[in-house]
């Protein structure tokens, strides 16, 4: 989408002029032929300097809720679509949501159907929100799914801010501390080094070995910090390829701590999203590819796409989730519960809770055994380096006495 400044005449023969948000400039000139704005010239707004994370370049989750919220308020207070948009499109912060809304309600008045619109803007509303909208638009009832969809934006939001936050610790004391290593090594024990050399003697395998990686860590820092680069963006690229995405996700969801809490995140994922689009009517087959898409783990996708597959087929969902062995035992139970029943969208909601409070619970166990792991860490590497520094000190001292 880019920025285009456009000048017109109206059929009264008045002129016009305004900016618009569109793909191209066949497009500007299609959307003001359905306001009767005969276009005279159009061109591209220059976009000027921006800085990364500035100038409402990106669309937070966040904004999303809160739209989607007040958008289901004033559908609900019964004011019109159109109106509707264009009040939010108005008070919006962000610049890019703002201009997006300008465009949805621009196609929205040229008739296009409110879902339609918003499946312009994959980037901004996925598969997930396009088709609630659309089951909405086709039940009447686009104020409940759009309230229904805010909570679960809400919930899941919940859940990647519980997981993120136990990411956020270890990794932070990691990088403190190999910044502390980093600096006793180049510049703190080439000093000591220089030291021990002028008093001469033989010094002890500990602090052999920490003057031996300091000088290499002195001569080939840039060498170092190359590798390390190009080992991540490597890494990076590999797991963009379906078959490293997989070997990692795969090696993932073995690991003992981190792999179950992957796990109980994917099930609640899973069973919130697949629960709030049968509730809201969208068809069980479209559901299980929208859940596969937004799985997050490429292992998931596939059992889920072959769930799909295999109800294609006339079979039902527990007998195909069973086979894959991602799903623990009692989830693929309850929701064949679920399906013999009749209610497998409050089911799925029950579960959804339930694993909720498992990632909660996941979270805590994992932040809790990692605080002692990473004091064990610092301890032995920086423990080990002071420790190679002062026993030189001591063996002088003995000399000296």
């Amino acid at each position: 989408m880019a920025t285009f400044v456009w000048t017109g005449r109206t059929k009264q023969g008045g002129i016009q002029k305004g900016e618009i948000a569109a793909g191209n400039k066949d497009e500007v000139i299609g959307l003001l032929r359905k306001q009767n704005i005969l276009v005279t010239s159009v061109n591209q707004k220059s976009g000027g300097f921006k800085i990364p994370g500035f100038g409402g370049g990106s669309v937070r989750g966040k904004d999303i809720v809160i739209f989607t919220r007040q958008f289901s308020t004033m559908i609900d207070a019964g004011l019109p679509l159109v109106q509707c948009l264009e009040i939010l499109s108005t008070q919006c912060e962000n610049k890019l949501l703002q201009k997006t809304l300008v465009t949805v309600r621009q196609d929205v008045e040229g008739g296009a159907t409110y879902a339609d619109s918003l499946r312009k803007h994959p980037k901004i509303f996925d598969d997930l929100y396009a088709n609630m909208v659309a089951a909405g638009e086709a039940g009447g009832i686009l104020d409940t799914i759009l309230n229904r969809l805010s909570k679960h934006m809400e919930k899941a939001m919940k859940l990647q801010k519980q997981i993120t936050s136990a990411m956020v610790y270890p990794g932070v004391i990691v990088s403190i501390a190999v910044l502390v290593i980093a600096v006793l090594m180049v510049w703190v024990i080439p000093a000591f080094a220089k030291m021990f050399t002028d008093f001469g003697g033989e010094l002890p395998l500990p602090t052999v070995i920490v003057i031996a990686a300091s000088n290499f860590m002195q001569h080939y820092i840039l060498l170092i910090v190359g590798v390390v680069v190009a080992c991540f963006m490597g890494f990076k690229k590999f797991y963009k390829t379906p078959v490293g995405r997989k070997l990692v996700d795969t090696y993932l969801l073995k690991l003992p701590v981190i792999g179950d809490l992957i796990r109980k995140a994917a099930v609640a994922n899973f069973t919130r999203t697949l629960g709030t689009l049968i509730t809201s009517g969208v068809p069980i087959l479209d559901g299980l590819a929208i859940v596969a898409k937004t799985a997050g783990n490429k292992v998931v996708e596939e059992a889920l796409l072959s769930v799909k597959q295999s109800i294609s087929e006339g079979k039902t969902i527990a007998e195909p989730l069973k086979k894959t062995n991602v799903f623990p035992p009692m989830v693929v139970q309850m929701i064949g519960v679920g399906e013999q029943t009749g209610a497998l969208d409050a089911m799925l909601e029950k579960i959804a809770d339930f694993y909720d409070d498992e990632v909660d619970a996941a979270v805590t166990a994992l932040t809790s055994l990692m605080e002692p792991a990473l004091m064990v860490f610092l301890g032995i590497s920086i423990g080990f380096i002071v420790i190679a520094m002062y026993l030189p000190i001591f063996k002088m001292a003995s000399v000296v006495g």
